[in-house]
Parts: C-alpha cells; sequence; structure tokens
C-alpha cells in the first residue's frame, strides 16, 4: 500500500472540524488534501478527486454525511463523526469504517485510522495478487499452451522469439521478452540482462558476473543488474 493516505473533512461547524483536520496532521500516514464545510462542495470533490478516507459529520444541513456517502458511486472508506450515537448504526449501513462520538479524543481517532489503514493495506494487497496471474498461454507449435509461472527456469530471448524452459518440456513462442517482463516480475523472477529471465530460486551460485542454475547452465548478468540481484537474494 502507499505510504500516505489522502483524506478530506467534512463538518458544517468549525470548530469540530478544526479538531478533525488537526489531529489528521498530527498523523505521519494521512495527507489532509481538503476540508469543507458544506457537503455539497464536498460531494462535488469527491466526484473529481481520488480520496482515500473521508471523515465526515453526520448531522448537516442540506445533505447529512449518510446522505452524502450513498450519493456517490464510488464512495471511499468513510469515518462518520457523530454527536448522536443512535446515529451510528446508519453509518455502519453505508458501509462506513467506524465512527466516532464527539468530542473526539485524539486516541480514539488514531485507533479508527490505524483500522482504516489495515484495511485498505489488506486490500490492496488482495487486489494485487488477484492481478498477478499464475500461468500463461503462449502460441506454440501453431496451438495455444499453457504454461504454469512457477514451472518456468528461465526465458531467452532469440531475436524474434523466446525460448521458454520450464521443468518439464521447452517452448518457443513469438513475442518479446519485455512483455514477459511484465507478468514474471521481482522477486519470484529477475531480469538477469537483455536476453535473460530467470527464477530467483533456480539460480545454484554465483561467480562474478556469472550465475549457474540448478539444471547446469550459466548465464551472464548485465553489470547494471548485479547490485539489484545481489539485493534480491540478500547478499550483501
Amino acid at each position: 500500500m502507499k505510504d500516505h493516505l489522502r483524506c478530506i473533512v467534512i463538518d458544517d461547524e468549525p470548530i469540530g472540524r478544526g479538531i478533525i483536520e488537526n489531529f489528521v496532521k498530527q498523523v505521519p500516514f494521512l495527507d489532509l488534501s481538503s476540508s469543507f464545510g458544506d457537503p455539497l462542495q464536498a460531494m462535488t470533490y469527491l466526484q473529481n478527486n481520488k480520496t482515500d478516507i473521508v471523515f465526515s459529520d453526520i448531522e448537516m444541513p442540506n445533505l447529512n454525511g449518510i446522505e452524502l456517502i450513498n450519493s456517490l458511486a464510488n464512495p471511499p472508506m468513510v469515518i462518520f463523526i457523530t454527536a448522536h450515537r443512535d446515529f451510528a448504526l446508519d453509518g455502519f449501513d453505508t458501509g462506513a469504517m467506524d465512527y466516532l462520538v464527539k468530542p473526539v479524543r485524539f486516541d480514539r481517532f488514531l485507533k479508527a485510522v490505524n483500522r482504516a489503514k489495515d484495511y485498505l493495506s489488506q486490500t490492496t494487497k488482495v487486489q494485487q495478487e488477484a492481478k498477478t496471474p499464475d500461468r500463461i498461454f503462449i502460441k506454440s507449435d501453431g496451438k495455444l499452451v499453457k504454461i504454469i509461472l512457477e514451472d518456468i527456469i528461465y526465458i531467452e530471448a532469440q531475436d524474434d522469439y523466446l525460448k521458454i524452459v520450464t521443468n518439464t518440456e521447452t517452448y518457443t513462442t513469438l513475442a518479446t521478452l519485455k512483455s514477459m517482463e511484465e507478468v514474471l516480475i521481482p522477486p519470484v523472477f529477475f531480469r538477469l540482462q537483455r536476453s535473460f529471465i530467470v527464477k530467483i530460486s533456480e539460480i545454484k551460485a554465483l561467480n562474478g558476473n556469472m550465475i549457474e542454475l540448478h539444471t547446469g547452465k550459466s548465464i551472464s548478468v548485465a553489470s547494471a543488474k548485479k547490485e539489484e540481484l545481489y539485493n534480491l537474494l540478500g547478499i550483501k
């Protein structure tokens, strides 16, 4: 997850808004993007600006906090603020992460934002894992062949073709190494140089600018890539 979370504060009462603004500024991973006393202005802002967390009062004229969040097609995470505990249940119906009862204490505010940060971190991790495929299909010998990424030992660029060596077979396909690099990402795979991507766990030994795989194959490492490779392998 990113280091800083963009947030806004919405409260028609200047004093209450100022308290939350001050709390936000005290938390290192929160960035105060904007603050609003008018919920309609906040709605317009949220429709046009990426926001991670909204701190919103519930009881406001013209448009209350719950109505505001419900009006958004893709609402961000919200932590409601209210002077009445009874409003909290309504707030949770919108999918709110938490609610804070006025007067808001800083320790309670910090507990809420840490929960929000942990939730966003876990959500980001799940999304990234969902986007990471565990297999690819390549065209080889006139047919589409499924290759499990975990089975790949190395890939070698040979002019306009790629040689894909797995635990069981070797395939040749018309493709670029760059297209594979977008799928075979560190720390599982690493591009050693212009022509090779290898699976890190297949590296058996290092000797100067050469690596030796468990298969016995030796491959040179580009000078500009050596330090990065050593860091991945935990070599100081």
